[in-house]
């Protein structure tokens, strides 16, 4: 049986989705759809935590599910602006997880992740998967992963 890896980028998936349909991603679609695939060994769903009941119901969602939740504090600039990028974590997270699994998912529209793809592919010849909306996923990630799967249809929880 295939083992997947998946990490999700919580902030890119909301904010594309949103654009895109006006609506939510559907994280147990991905769930049902990867598991159905293989066994999923490893799931990180990366977030902001603003201390939001709405959003800590929702976190609670994701582990229900079966992801472990990793957080960072939402830091908000002065000049308005805010951060909270997991970038690095997810990164060194991909790449922990790439030898032991056949299969690593990336469900981000983020073009940062097309070096950390290629990598992982040409390194342990791991079958790399992108997830994203389509028009606001970087070309460049399309590119460098072994399948892109765009998000829509069955993967949008439309209310």
């Amino acid at each position: 049986m295939k083992k997947i890896a998946v990490f999700a980028d919580v902030q890119n998936l909301y904010y594309t989705v949103r654009q895109a349909y006006g609506c939510h991603f559907n994280y147990t679609a991905l769930w049902n759809e990867l598991a159905a695939g293989g066994e999923i060994v490893e799931a990180y769903a990366y977030a902001i935590d603003r201390g939001d009941p709405k959003q800590q119901q929702f976190q609670q969602i994701l582990r229900n599910l079966g992801f472990t939740v990793k957080l960072k504090p939402y830091i908000q600039r002065s000049d308005g602006s805010a951060k909270g990028d997991w970038d690095v974590g997810i990164t060194i997270d991909v790449m922990d997880a790439a030898a032991g699994v056949d299969s690593v998912v990336l469900a981000s529209g983020d073009g940062d992740f097309d070096l950390l793809l290629e990598r992982i592919r040409q390194r342990h010849g791991v079958e790399a998967v992108a997830y994203g909306v389509p028009g606001l996923t970087a070309q460049s990630l399309v590119r460098a992963a072994t399948r892109y799967v765009p998000i829509e249809g069955h993967l949008l929880l439309k209310h």
